[in-house]
Parts: structure tokens; sequence; C-alpha cells
């Protein structure tokens, strides 16, 4: 899939696309369902589909010291806007410079000028524009004056309330993987670099991968039945910790996955980790024996929740 640039013009053969725009992080059921009509739309007009997204969320932009919050990189929304049938992804980069045009600026300069869209499709929350002074009714006029069709797709309702982000974040913040899962279609996974740790795993005899947690939201800390995905595409099963190890000095915030039955070296290696069911709360122990007694009972449990 195409990586485009918001601040770019786009290629030729990409012009006159149908554009899902909004943030998509985590690419939720309700964002799907945004996606899903704009490439429908561009299949049925013989036109390219393509995501628009912000990088950085704006939230990071307005308010840098909020605490990480996001559900998805980069590079996992591309992933996921291939598989549900985009050409392209196009990225918008949240600056003072971006956020300072006006919603028609926006509207004229970078989806009509930039981009050269037929179509947008929209969600019916969709906010843009300086100070958020433009929201659906103002891109749809706007799409009359400057020749472009405008789609919205209404929230989706699970039954419970209106699927957000906001709710799956509550959701992994209290330990709730399985409520996360069904809003997502997917479990929540964090992706990153393998790196070198201290290798106490190793001594105990649960060798771990450990991945830095970045600006990835933080999960309720505690041992989780886990899924990795290797570069090879190999699923390994498994258990981790995620947080900060309270009976190893010092603290360090990790993500710590054991995989059953693997021998290899990962050091270096781009993996995936889907949190499956969380399983307990970070505990202390007094010995490392203990803590070794404590790894093998989260390892049996892991794998009934895994299903084996």
């Amino acid at each position: 899939m195409t990586r485009l640039d918001g601040a770019a013009a786009v290629p030729a053969q990409l012009r006159g696309a149908i554009v899902a725009l909004g943030n998509f992080d985590g690419f939720h059921r309700g964002h799907q369902a945004v996606v899903g009509a704009a490439v429908a739309r561009a299949r049925a007009q013989g036109r390219p589909a393509i995501v628009a997204t912000f990088d950085p969320h704006p939230m990071r932009h307005f308010h840098p010291a909020t605490p990480p919050f996001r559900l998805t990189t980069l590079d996992q929304r591309q992933r996921l806007f291939e598989r549900a049938g985009a050409d392209a992804m196009l990225v918008f980069g949240f600056d003072a410079a971006l956020a300072a045009l006006s919603a028609r600026d926006f509207a004229a300069d970078r989806l009509v000028g930039m981009a050269g869209v037929a179509g947008v499709v929209t969600g019916a929350d969709f906010t843009f524009g300086k100070g958020r002074s433009g929201d659906v009714a103002v891109l749809a006029a706007l799409g009359d004056e400057l020749g472009f069709a405008v789609d919205t797709v209404a929230p989706i309702d699970d039954g419970h309330a209106v699927v957000s982000s906001s709710r799956i974040r509550d959701a992994l913040k209290a330990g709730r993987t399985r409520e996360a899962t069904a809003l997502l279609t997917r479990p929540f996974a964090i992706e990153g670099v393998v790196e070198r740790g201290a290798q106490l795993g190793r001594q105990l005899g649960y060798p771990t991968a450990n991945l830095s947690l970045g600006n990835y939201l933080r999960p309720r800390y505690g041992i989780y039945a886990v899924r990795g995905r290797l570069p090879d595409g190999r699923l390994l099963d498994g258990v981790a910790n995620l947080g900060v190890r309270p009976s190893i000095e010092p603290p360090v915030e990790l993500l710590e996955p054991y995989f059953f039955d693997f021998s290899g070296d990962l050091y270096g290696q781009t993996i995936e980790v889907e949190l499956i069911e969380f399983l307990r709360d970070e505990a202390k122990f007094d010995s490392l024996d203990a803590l070794k007694v404590q790894i093998g009972a989260d390892c049996d449990a892991a794998r009934a929740a895994l299903g084996g």
C-alpha cells in the first residue's frame, strides 16, 4: 500500500479518489464502517480509495503533556487500512501550520488542491479546521462549493453505547481485554523492536522478548495471556508481564512476553504482541524462587485462556 504525505500533491493515478477522513486511531468498528463506505463508493465509481489520517494525534499537538494514549501506530494503521481495501494511506502531519488552517482552507488547499478528492466520507462527529470550526455540515457545504461529494456514516452502537476509542482505552486501562477486542474486532496489539534486557527471565527458565511501550496507551499493569506475531508471520502463544516488574530493581516499564515452545533469537526484530486476556495484577515477591513458581502458574493460566 502507498503511504502519501498530506503536505504534497497526490500522484496523478490516485487523484479523483474517494477519501475516508478521520483520525482512525485503533481502527475500531465505527472507523471500519467509515472506511468500508468509502471503499464501496470508490469501487462503485471506479475510483481509488484512500484513507486519510493525522499524525501525531491532534491531542498530542495541543496538549503535549498528555499521558500516552495511542492504540495504533502508523504502521499498524497502514496494514489495517490495506486489509480493509484501501489503495493508499494519506498522512496529514499535524503541526502548527495545519492547526492554523481554517476549515475552508483545509478543504480547498489540502483536500482539493493537494489530494484532488472526488468524494469524502467521515463519521458523524468529525471536526476540522482552526478551533475545530468545521463539522460535517460545514464539510458538506464546502463540498458543494468546491466540487466534491460528502457522505457521513452514523456511529456504531453495540447495544451498550457508541463504539469509540475512548471506550476502548477505558476497557484496556481496567484490564477488560475481551471488551476491547470486541470493540476493535481484534485484540489490542503492541508492536516494537525486541530489546536486550537484564536476562533475568532466561535465568529463571522463562526467556522474554522485551518491548518498550513507546507512545501506546498503558493498559492495566499485570500479567496477560498473549499471542505474538513474528516477522516471518508465525503466531506464538505466550504469557507476558506488562508493567514495571515490582520484584526487580530498578523498576523499568516494559512489555515482556514469554512465548511457549519457542527457542530462538528475537533481538532487534520487530514483533507484534496481542493482549488476549488479563490474568492478574503485578505483585512483588520475596524471592526469585517464589517468582519462578508464580510464573509457572501464570503459564498454565495463559494456556487455559488461549484455549490450549
